[in-house]
């Protein structure tokens, strides 16, 4: 019902004579939602794998650009 001031919303129900209860913890999942779950952090481990590879290859490339402007600008 709320993330946070829940003790203000408790005592603004008490003025009606209305009770809120509230558990902790979590639902428990069945082995459906368990396998939904494993395999998406599986697809996320991989594309942050192969997104840092590509950014790794960009930075090279970038880096190596500047090398050869620089050895460019020394022969001027």
């Amino acid at each position: 019902m709320a993330r946070f001031g829940f003790e203000y919303l408790e005592y603004f129900f008490k003025q009606f004579g209305v009770r809120v209860e509230f558990a902790f913890g979590k639902e428990p999942k069945d082995a459906y939602q368990e396998l939904v779950e494993d395999l998406i952090e599986i697809v996320t481990s991989f594309a942050g794998k192969l997104y840092g590879l590509r950014s790794h290859k960009k930075k090279r490339l970038v880096d190596g650009f500047k090398k050869l402007l620089e050895e460019v600008e020394k022969v001027e």
